[in-house]
């Protein structure tokens, strides 16, 4: 199979689907690698270590595009990839459809196969969007840290405060991987963090390993209402697997917040949880409304593409080498791939993208009898 990696075009995103390392395993297995030039620039990786890789550099994504079988990327298709993909095509990246109506219509037309890191499941796990989850939840806390500070438009207020000062308040709106990452580190800061959420075996699961500044709270409106007050930053962190993120807090929540208060939304690329939160960029990260800052970047893991890309390419390598492999119709008999596809053949087939938008979904396998 030829396996195309094109470079990523979304703003000031750096990484990169796949590491040279990831080349030769592919290469080794009697794949054909396609590399556009200076995809891996911003990940410190050269043309020449693909090619040293077993790899073919190509001069431009359209030279990509065209010739692979399967597209591999990390952020969703933009509009002049989208005009690219064929029908028939295998892409696999980070899609988060439920949130994008008008990328699902246009990859539907397209035709081309989609599966997505974001939902393929493993034992109840999502081990594809662990790892950016991770670089995600830390990052949630380095960069609310910042935003935090008065140059940014902040309240001017420490993490950890000082001998005599009381340090900052953090809420975590879910204790899943982002929202344990989020407050190992605003713990380790030496803020004081409260986690909310619904599930009782993860809340106990929390108290035994978290350090004594961290504390659990039973989500409900009530609950998070009433730490709005006292919250110097507000974290989400909630996450419904392929579907569009549960709205927590309201406009009118964000009257009862400190002026120069932090949101950091990091479900933004699912909708976000928080009402006011509208996808920015790594040039326009934040805005303000209500006198609440808000960050809301939606590829956060690309302002460090070099851990990112590594951290992405030891997940996804062995699904993509099997994916490569068996080819989108033989992959759709494979539980962990099948829970991947969210478009095949120009149809949906994920019920939480079809639930978003009132579509029709259909069974992957009656769509692999098809292809």
């Amino acid at each position: 199979m030829i396996v195309g990696v094109p470079k990523e075009i979304k703003v000031l995103e750096s990484r990169v689907a796949l590491t040279p390392g990831g080349a030769t395993v592919l290469c080794g297995q009697g794949h054909h690698v396609s590399v556009e030039t200076l995809a891996g620039d911003g990940s410190g990786f050269s043309d020449q270590q693909y090619i040293d890789a077993g790899a073919t550099i190509l001069s431009s994504a359209a030279e990509v595009w065209a010739q692979a079988d399967m597209i591999l990327k990390v952020k969703e298709p933009q509009p002049n990839e989208v005009a690219m993909a064929r029908k028939g095509q295998t892409i696999f990246t980070y899609f988060h459809l439920a949130a994008d109506r008008e990328l699902t219509v246009s990859l539907l037309e397209a035709g081309s196969h989609c599966f997505a890191y974001e939902t393929l499941e493993l034992n109840g796990t999502l081990p594809l969007l662990t790892p950016m989850s991770e670089v995600a939840g830390r990052m949630s806390v380095q960069e609310g840290a910042k935003a935090l500070q008065a140059p940014e438009g902040g309240r001017g207020v420490l993490l950890g405060g000082l001998p005599g000062v009381a340090p900052a308040q953090v809420t975590v709106l879910g204790g899943g991987v982002v929202g344990t990452q989020a407050a190992y580190m605003a713990a380790g800061l030496g803020a004081n963090v409260t986690i909310l959420d619904l599930s009782l075996d993860r809340m106990r699961y929390l108290e035994d390993v978290m350090p004594a500044n961290v504390t659990t709270v039973y989500s409900s409106p009530q609950a998070i209402k009433a730490l709005l007050p006292t919250t110097d930053l507000l974290i989400g962190a909630v996450l419904i697997p392929g579907a569009k993120a549960p709205r927590l807090v309201s406009r009118e929540d964000l009257k009862i917040m400190q002026n120069g208060a932090v949101i950091v939304d990091v479900a933004v690329d699912q909708g976000g949880c928080i009402e006011t939160c509208t996808p920015t960029t790594h040039a326009e990260p934040t805005f303000v409304i209500e006198g609440v800052v808000h960050y809301c970047v939606a590829n956060m893991p690309g302002a460090v593409p070099r851990t990112s890309t590594f951290g992405l390419t030891n997940a996804t390598l062995p699904y993509v080498c099997k994916l490569a492999r068996m080819g989108a119709k033989e992959a759709l008999g494979d539980e962990q791939l099948r829970s991947a596809a969210n478009i095949i053949d120009g149809k949906l087939c994920y019920q939480a993208v079809a639930d978003a938008f009132g579509l029709d979904n259909h069974s992957a396998s009656d769509l692999a009898q098809a292809l």
